[in-house]
């Protein structure tokens, strides 16, 4: 069997693993990275399909895990090359799926099943079994070939008592274990927290305090996807008589569906819609919306920015109620100072018991690899950092150390005799979405973006005789972002004038342009220290 991770490894998003055995393909997974700070006007991050692109016929099922953006984010752009991949999930994760096809006019062939299922696509015999995560509905999926046996938990957790009373089932993976487990793929991203997590209960007391002392609203930010989270702090709104509106496009239409499939109870007459909540109480109002990892265009942000219908003031409670991904925290505390500008009162992990993670830490890991004795082990979903410290759990539990393997998105593993090797790469670059269309910005791009706004940018006029190569008139420069002064220009246009001189073919064109936009970068960066993004136009007269 042939393994090749595409998303997941060495970031926390965009996961997603090809299994290949008998000319045959299965895919579980396929989620989205969210931007940073260096991915300027970045929507979302899609895997690199191009390992799949000349096999998509070879493909018997996309299987996902769970509900979360980070993996099943890309399904909508995977199902654009080829329409009728069986996507096999469960019940929630399908729904929530299913409304997001809609946006991209997609209706796609689902597949249900549920823990305890074992089905077979293709040459791959699927078993389902149930895990414990941050939303309802999670699965593991063992997958059995004529090359062994592969354990995948997909993200999960061990929580003892879960709102839902559903465990992860460790009966299940120690039946697996007896069996025979050749290759296990393990939640990676708190491998380096100790101990084991706290339950989801344990938030109850953090959420029913600020339900019963906050002066005025309350704004909840959660994950749109977090149904759990948003059933505790329903109940708890409940308890002391206040109303609940959702806002935000997602949160309504991942709650409107929680509710419709029966995983979201909501109490009677105590759902109003958001624009109701200025006519009420401020006491007897609680608000539930996206953007708890700062997005700028989310519902809290505009709020913090007083952009949104609904203005916060002096006295209100936000209560950011998810956790603090990596690499968004600069945007989270720009947000919580923004909003305590405005008068609010923050309540977030900081200060307060309001989240506890989705996944399993360093304690629970070992107990899972006790259960599950494997071959061998390949870490994912996390960063560099957590697929090392979950490999050296690993070991210390009694893997072999050459059989506990790091790696990076793009490398091939086979599995073979029971022993998975490194074979090689693909390649698994980074996809830029943007309005929808993957590959509208590019590596190259965005580094101009940053350069421009770093240091920002210039379009230079040059008019020139065809016939002798020479100005008619001196260059013209419209500079954006910075303001160059007089003897700067003068020694610009001097650049321009001998770079033309010195070009041996044609002084016009993309050619010479190119040539004139070289020659001033190389000026500016070394008289200016600054690297704009230089434009050339060549206009012949």
């Amino acid at each position: 069997m042939r393994i090749v991770p595409l998303g997941g490894l060495g970031e926390i998003g965009r996961n997603m693993t090809v299994f290949e055995y008998g000319g045959k393909l299965l895919i579980v997974d396929c989620g989205v990275l969210f931007p940073e700070e260096q991915h300027p006007g970045v929507d979302v991050i899609l895997p690199d399909f191009s390992y799949l692109r000349e096999r998509l016929d070879d493909v018997v099922g996309l299987v996902l895990t769970h509900g979360h953006e980070d993996h099943i984010g890309g399904v909508p752009y995977l199902l654009k090359e080829r329409r009728d991949i069986p996507v096999i999930s469960a019940k929630l994760t399908l729904a929530f799926l299913k409304t997001k096809l809609q946006e991209h006019r997609i209706t796609a062939k689902m597949v249900h099943v549920k823990e305890g299922d074992r089905k077979k696509f293709g040459p791959f015999d699927l078993e389902f079994l149930a895990v414990n995560h941050s939303i309802p509905d999670g699965l593991a999926v063992a997958i059995r070939t004529g090359a062994g046996l592969v354990l995948a938990t997909g993200d999960f957790k061990m929580d003892q008592f879960p709102l839902d009373r559903r465990i992860t089932d460790l009966a299940g993976f120690a039946r697996l274990g007896e069996e025979g487990v050749d290759l296990f793929l393990p939640d990676s991203t708190n491998a380096e927290v100790p101990g084991f997590m706290a339950s989801e209960q344990e938030l109850a007391p953090a959420i029913d305090t600020v339900m019963r002392t906050a002066p005025r609203r309350v704004i909840v930010s959660s994950f749109a996807s977090h149904v759990h989270r948003i059933q505790q702090v329903i109940d708890a709104a409940h308890k002391y008589g206040r109303k609940v509106a959702f806002v935000g496009r997602s949160m309504v239409r991942n709650m409107t569906t929680a509710r419709e499939l029966g995983y979201l109870k909501i109490p009677r007459g105590i759902l109003v819609d958001f624009k109701e909540i200025d006519k009420m109480p401020p006491t007897k109002a609680v608000i539930i919306c996206t953007g708890s990892q700062g997005e700028p265009m989310a519902a809290l942000a505009r709020m913090a920015g007083g952009d949104h219908e609904i203005d916060l003031t002096d006295g209100d409670t936000v209560l950011l109620a998810s956790s603090l991904v990596p690499g968004n925290e600069s945007s989270i505390y720009r947000l919580i100072n923004d909003l305590t500008k405005r008068g609010a009162n923050v309540v977030h992990k900081g200060n307060a018991k309001v989240h506890v993670s989705g996944h399993a830490s360093a304690g629970e890991l070992v107990y899972c690899y006790n259960l599950v004795r494997p071959r061998n082990v390949v870490p994912v979903h996390g960063e560099h950092r957590h697929l090392k410290a979950n490999a050296e759990l690993a070991v210390r539990t009694g893997v072999d150390p050459a059989r506990a393997l790091i790696v990076e998105d793009g490398t091939v593993i086979d599995l073979q005799d029971g022993v998975a090797r490194v074979a090689g790469s693909i390649p698994a670059k980074y996809i830029y979405v943007e309005n929808m269309i993957p590959g509208a910005a590019t590596e190259e791009s965005l580094q101009d973006r940053l350069r421009l706004a770093e240091d920002g940018g210039v379009t230079v006029l040059a008019i020139v005789n065809p016939d002798t190569g020479k100005l008619e008139e001196d260059p013209e420069f419209f500079p954006v972002g910075f303001r160059p002064a007089a003897k700067e220009l003068d020694k610009a246009s001097d650049i321009v004038e001998k770079t033309l001189a010195g070009l041996k073919g044609k002084k016009t064109g993309p050619e010479a342009e190119q040539a004139i936009a070289d020659a001033l970068l190389r000026w500016s960066d070394r008289s200016l220290r600054r690297k704009p993004v230089v434009t050339v136009i060549i206009v012949e007269a």
